[in-house]
């Protein structure tokens, strides 16, 4: 049976196929204005890349914030179900999901079989995200992608006290006219997201083993940070930001 997931999120889509229980490919694109299109083009996108014809596909499940969004899925699931299946198939013995995506970040508790037993979410403030990131890197003038690795030359991360983005900008912005090394800021940025992302996380319990998914899982910063705030270990897996979409895709399996 070949299943596909597909996790249109605000930032990034992705779409992951599953064969008899395997992942067979996945892939990432940028979402763009049309979320529509977007889910579309994954998807023809990563038959393309795999030489699947469309027909072949026995389901789809859709999730993320675009989910019904994507008029060909046979179902749309909450993102939070993908997270824990996606990351119980990856690794059964995790009990911790941290999901950090473009407009929102989620901590999310798993039993023993990969069901949610609890879950935090904030969606309230871009505080704590990817577009808060996003955001930091304009006004430092770095690409986001040299984030992580220039964090890790910090020699004192600059303090960022503001959980508004609005407000921490401004921060950033007197950080640099002060002279301020832009490691120590975008320590200091990773230190602020650690900071809200665990005060969430512990609502649910940070159980180990702890999974980090979403795109900004790929942040080593963020994860250091995380796991400095936490004092968990963060296991980070080279499908990390497809993890919504291989849940997705095992669901439409199930």
């Amino acid at each position: 049976m070949i299943t596909v997931g597909i996790d249109v999120g605000s930032i990034s889509a992705k779409a992951a196929l599953i064969n008899a229980g395997e992942l067979i490919g996945s892939r990432v694109m940028l979402t763009g204005y049309n979320a529509r299109n977007a889910g579309e083009n994954i998807f023809t996108g990563l038959l393309d890349d795999l030489g699947i014809h469309r027909d072949a596909v026995d389901r789809i499940v859709a999730t993320g914030y675009g989910r019904n969004s994507v008029a060909f899925a046979h179902k749309a699931v909450t993102e939070i179900t993908c997270h824990a299946v996606g990351a119980h198939f990856q690794d059964p013995a995790v009990r911790c999901v941290i999901d950090i995506g473009g407009q929102d970040s989620k901590a999310i508790a798993l039993d023993s079989t990969g069901r949610v037993k609890d879950f935090a979410m904030n969606d309230k403030c871009a505080a704590g995200t990817g577009r808060f990131l996003e955001v930091m890197a304009r006004a430092l003038e770095v690409d986001l992608d040299a984030f992580g690795k220039m964090s890790l030359k910090a020699d004192r991360p600059a303090a960022i006290s503001s959980l508004c983005t609005v407000f921490a900008e401004s921060e950033v912005i007197s950080l640099i006219a002060r002279g301020e090394r832009r490691a120590n800021i975008i320590a200091g940025i990773h230190e602020s997201i650690g900071s809200r992302v665990v005060a969430m996380a512990n609502r649910v319990g940070i159980t180990e083993p702890v999974m980090m998914a979403g795109g900004v899982a790929n942040n080593i910063g963020v994860v250091k940070a995380l796991e400095k705030r936490s004092g968990k270990t963060i296991l980070v897996s080279a499908y990390a930001q497809v993890n919504g979409a291989i849940g997705a895709a095992l669901i439409a399996a199930g």
